[in-house]
């Protein structure tokens, strides 16, 4: 099975996804985080199930209801290691 890790910044993207809902839904925000982590952990059976961004990035979108989230990450076949570079949502401006 494919090893799943992920970048500083996408531990951050999970946090602040998480406290923008804190002070609104604790329920909602709870929520997010068990969304975000069950769609990621499709990738350590489906490591190429995402779209092809670029030349070595690949694009996971996590649905949540009528929106949802949208994963970047590298998959290197020759350690068998999904990488998840960063995570936003959706309606969220384009990554840089």
């Amino acid at each position: 099975m494919t090893k799943l890790e992920y970048s500083n910044a996408a531990m951050a993207d999970i946090e602040r996804l998480v406290n923008f809902l804190m002070d609104v839904d604790l329920g909602a925000a709870l929520d997010t985080f068990d969304i975000i982590d069950d769609g990621l952990h499709l990738l350590k059976r489906h490591p190429e199930v995402g779209r092809l961004v670029g030349t070595c990035m690949r694009e996971l979108v996590i649905s949540r209801g009528n929106t949802g989230y949208i994963a970047i990450y590298e998959f290197d076949r020759l350690v068998n290691v999904v990488v998840v570079l960063a995570i936003k949502h959706q309606r969220e401006d384009p990554f840089s």
